[in-house]
């Protein structure tokens, strides 16, 4: 070869060679990694312009790198930030609607309690005046054990509602015989007769089935809706496991070490990511959904025929139609009380027959409508039931469901529709190893996260056993029972008002009508006869009067 020929190839060929050096320059550069680092406001002191050989990295792969072994832990702790981070604002739905959903189902029935309360004190001091006031404290007693089972106080509401019309009995045999002293034993035998008398009718059997199931299901949902919301708050706030954090870093920063910061992980290495981290919560789920699915059954009695609302509301008018009840049997009650348990002694001061009335105040004013309490909270409880209801059924399958809803978010993957071009965990390229199934067990060739599955996390099996707790009370609640109420009767209440009144018209006030006691001759039994016919006309007529103000008084609430 020509020597002018060399002279000229020899500095082309050198110039040749030198071109892959310069692109291989180009591509080792940390410009990017530097501008994305930074961004997360980290400091730029510690990362190198160019890449730099990598046999110091922990998690990431020891090729050449722009992560010096602080990136690589300050990056680490990233992710473990940001994974928590996910969860809990994945899990923020459900977490918000127990919070919420509780918040305002407490509110309206401690507020409709409080209204049921109010309105039956202003309807009888405007009924029964003085004679209301001087023995209100029993109607008192009866709402404070009514708001104490409610916020879980040990209550039986059997026997609390028996107590109740026990000492009703005690203190109207008293009003309508003020003729007669009653010494504390011989009440304590008048109010024995009470189931065997039924002096108030059959208000008191009704009632009874109609409260206790109401509130024993108003009661166990709020407490579901407790258990539903610490649950859920618990288990938003994951700590994740050595082997867990050494997987996220590896899918969410190995990019930036590698010289790849806008490269997002591949969807399905996301998954099985996410699945093995939160393979414990995902086991939460077959109880969740049992949890939720008991909720549901309960929602529906609430709207049904254990509605509370329609309990409560009416509770006055039910109340008033029982003492009409005693009123009207008065002589036949206390005719058979004295047989039963001894002529009782005169009181000291005989009083008139009729002077029980002196005190009561006959006239009635019917409720203008702005008196009468507002709905409890603003709402009604139906419109509360059907909110829930469909938050409820949003919520099933919320913990298993935790890996796919987080890998579907752009800023987390690369998505489905972009398979080739998304980090896999080594490079940029297709994720080729099959998803896991869900759950602790299924993660034992999890190939992203080592998971222990002899080891599950005793934190959410203590979740799990506060779930099935909670979904047997709420099975129970379901049938109308609780821990220390349970029904024998088949009748459920009705879904109405509930007041077993017909023509939704009962009696509001009476007139308390003295009574004598059978008398012992026999020589007067005929004008006593006489006196019972006389008696049984003015209450027949007493009944017709009050139907009638009570008519008017149903159209102004």
């Amino acid at each position: 070869m020509p020597s002018w020929i060399r002279a000229v190839i020899l500095p082309l060929s050198g110039l040749l060679l030198s071109l892959p050096a310069a692109a291989d320059v180009k591509a080792r550069s940390c410009s990017e990694v530097r501008q994305a680092y930074g961004a997360k406001g980290f400091s730029l002191a510690d990362i190198p312009y160019q890449e730099i050989a990598g046999e110091h990295l922990r998690i990431c792969p020891q090729e050449y790198t722009c992560c010096t072994t602080e990136m690589e832990d300050k990056l680490s702790q990233q992710s473990k930030l940001e994974f928590e981070n996910l969860v809990e604002e994945t899990s923020h739905f459900v977490r918000t609607t127990f919070v919420s959903r509780h918040k305002k189902f407490d509110e309206f029935f401690r507020e409709l309690l409080e209204n049921a309360e109010k309105s039956l004190n202003d309807m009888f001091v405007r009924t029964y005046g003085m004679l209301y006031m001087q023995n209100s404290e029993v109607f008192q007693d009866l709402f404070t054990e009514l708001k104490r089972y409610y916020t879980g106080g040990n209550v039986n509401l059997e026997e609390m509602l028996n107590d109740f019309w026990a000492r009703l009995l005690e203190r109207m045999f008293q009003l309508i015989n003020p003729q007669y002293h009653f010494s504390e034993d011989y009440l304590e035998c008048v109010s024995k007769y009470t189931d065997q008398l039924k002096p108030f009718g059959d208000v008191p059997r009704k009632l009874k089935i109609q409260v206790t199931r109401a509130f024993i299901a108003a009661r166990t949902f709020v407490q579901g809706l407790t258990v539903g919301r610490e649950v859920a708050n618990r288990v938003s706030k994951v700590s994740p496991t050595p082997g867990c954090i050494r997987a996220l870093m590896k899918m969410l920063y190995c990019p930036y070490c590698r010289g790849l910061p806008t490269v997002r992980p591949c969807n399905n290495y996301c998954l099985n990511v996410m699945k093995g981290c939160l393979a414990n919560q995902a086991d939460l789920d077959t109880e969740w959904n049992l949890f939720i699915d008991a909720m549901l059954l309960v929602a529906e009695r609430l709207e049904g025929p254990f509605n509370i609302e329609s309990v409560m509301d009416p509770i006055d008018v039910k109340i008033s139609e029982a003492i009409m009840n005693m009123q009207e049997n008065s002589m036949q009650v206390s005719a058979k009380v004295f047989q039963g348990c001894g002529q009782p002694k005169p009181a000291p001061a005989l009083r008139s027959a009729r002077s029980a009335p002196e005190n009561f105040n006959p006239r009635f004013r019917p409720y203008n409508p702005e008196e009468r309490p507002t709905t409890a909270a603003g709402t009604s409880l139906d419109r509360l039931v059907t909110d829930i209801k469909e938050k409820l059924k949003l919520s099933k399958k919320v913990w298993s469901t935790l890996p796919y809803t987080i890998c579907k978010d752009e800023s987390v993957t690369a998505g489905t529709s972009n398979e080739e071009e998304c980090w896999n965990g080594h490079s940029k390229a297709r994720y080729l190893p099959e998803i896991m199934n869900d759950g602790l067990t299924n993660q034992i060739n999890n190939p992203e996260v080592e998971v222990d599955i002899t080891r599950p996390d005793t934190f959410i099996r203590q979740q799990i056993m506060a779930l099935r707790v909670m979904t047997n009370k709420l099975k129970n609640a379901y049938n109308g029972n609780d821990v220390n109420f349970q029904d024998t009767s088949d009748e459920s209440s009705g879904s109405g008002s509930g007041s077993g009144c017909m023509d939704d018209v009962c009696p509001t006030e009476f007139e308390f009508v003295t009574t004598e006691a059978p008398a012992v001759d026999p020589d007067r039994r005929e004008e006593e006869s006489s006196a019972a016919a006389a008696q049984g006309s003015y209450s027949l007529l007493s009944w017709s009067l009050v139907c009638m103000v009570l008519a008017l008084q149903r159209l102004y609430r």
